[in-house]
């Protein structure tokens, strides 16, 4: 996909924060063909925002254009993501990041970017491969949150991360079986916190590359958490400190 080509967005929510993010430059939303009070409020918010193409179509055309995700009877078609550098983010001196490290669930990497941005406004950084995509489903799974959020595609994570920590930046990685907890740490800023992913955790070259392993919990009951509840939590401890 060509950095000219619009974007599928899905979805009540994502494509209502398309259109609050990038209004006239929506290229077409598609609502389903039926009078639907959340279809008729969005369609005109669409064009107060202005959107030109706002269609009603059958719903048969929205089944077919987003195949298999759920489009709750509405499409659009932004423009592009505009992904950040390296060097654009290590550069912030108030950095506070979250570093995919595996995560390659859709939903689950929709919903930790809806964290990052909800919870502390933070920058999301994953790697090109290994990790999920950013499709339909990813923007769907993050409520629109996706709209708003810094995200920073690197080649390579352990790449990220060694360059980060050697620029002064404190990485610190979530390990289920580190001594620390994260709110016993000094969580000052520039800060990456690195999520695993929930079957494997933290890749060997991650590990080795972080300043600090730390866990989130200390329990008797619970080994680990959900990789979006994780980052969620982490990003409140680091947000308040």
């Amino acid at each position: 996909m060509s950095a000219a080509e619009p974007r599928l967005v899905l979805g009540l929510q994502p494509v209502r924060e398309a259109v609050r993010a990038h209004g006239s430059r929506v290229e077409r939303i598609w609502l389903e063909d039926r009078d639907e009070p959340r279809l008729i409020a969005l369609a005109r918010f669409a064009t107060d925002q202005g959107v030109a193409v706002v269609e009603r179509v059958a719903r048969a055309k929205l089944d077919k254009v987003s195949r298999g995700t759920s489009h709750q009877g509405v499409a659009a078609w932004a423009p592009q993501l505009v992904l950040h550098t390296a060097e654009q983010l290590l550069s912030k001196p108030d950095l506070l990041a979250l570093a995919l490290d595996g995560i390659q669930d859709p939903q689950n990497f929709g919903a930790i970017i809806r964290s990052a941005v909800a919870v502390a406004d933070a920058a999301v950084v994953w790697a090109e491969h290994g990790a999920a995509p950013l499709t339909p489903a990813t923007f769907r799974a993050s409520a629109g949150a996706i709209e708003h959020a810094t995200l920073c595609r690197v080649p390579a994570l352990h790449g990220f991360v060694r360059d980060a920590v050697a620029r002064g930046v404190t990485v610190i990685g979530l390990d289920v079986g580190a001594d620390a907890t994260l709110s016993e740490l000094e969580l000052t800023r520039p800060l990456v916190l690195v999520v695993g992913s929930e079957h494997s955790g933290l890749a060997r070259n991650v590990r080795r590359s972080v300043s600090q392993l730390a866990r989130l919990v200390r329990t008797h009951h619970v080994d680990s958490l959900n990789a979006s509840v994780a980052a969620a939590i982490a990003l409140y401890l680091a947000n308040k400190s």
